[in-house]
């Protein structure tokens, strides 16, 4: 049994966040050079894929969590 809930957003929040430290180490460890403006679209860009990604899943799980009602005609 889970302890919590699998929330897709925030692990494409965090891969987003893993991946500009990453840039940044890498240009810390000389391994190539990067400038200070290219990590702004990864992070925005990644948050915002991550905002898009737990929304969808909300409105999945709202959706199976909906009882079907029965079709009533008056």
């Amino acid at each position: 049994m889970l302890r919590h809930e699998f929330q897709p957003g925030k692990l494409v929040a965090g891969f987003f966040l893993t991946l500009t430290g990453v840039i940044y180490a890498g240009d810390a460890g000389d391994a190539w050079d990067t400038p200070w403006f290219v990590v702004i679209p990864v992070v925005t860009g990644g948050l915002c894929l991550a905002g898009a990604v737990a929304l969808v899943t909300h409105a999945v799980r709202r959706r199976r969590a909906e009882p079907s009602r029965p079709d009533v005609s008056v």
